[in-house]
């Protein structure tokens, strides 16, 4: 009688032990989308890459009409987020000049 309960226990335990970085994942991800701080524009590295919240108001020579944050490769529309600037959100219809047009 004990080993089967022992049985029990061990695969209940194994599949919660499994199941476990799965949730974890859903978790962290939910929680991080919620807490970038928005990038301003005299961040140093928003300098150095010329980054504007509104695109418009862009003057660098690379800049061309419709190119924004939420048409480029590196926006996560998730959270607003850059894989060019890890720690904070951009504004979607801002721009930088490593503006590169989504694949697709």
């Amino acid at each position: 009688m004990a080993n089967k309960s022992r049985r029990n226990f061990m695969k209940a335990g194994l599949l919660g032990l499994a199941a476990l970085p799965f949730g974890m994942g859903v978790m962290s991800r939910e929680a991080f989308a919620a807490t970038l701080p928005e990038l301003p524009e005299d961040h140093p590295q928003a300098k150095a890459l010329h980054y504007v919240v509104d695109a418009t108001t862009s003057t660098h020579a690379k800049y061309a009409a419709g190119q924004t944050c939420e048409n480029c490769m590196f926006f996560k529309a998730d959270n607003n987020g850059c894989a060019l600037f890890p720690q904070n959100s951009v504004a979607p219809a801002g721009w930088c000049q490593s503006w590169t047009k989504k694949p697709g």
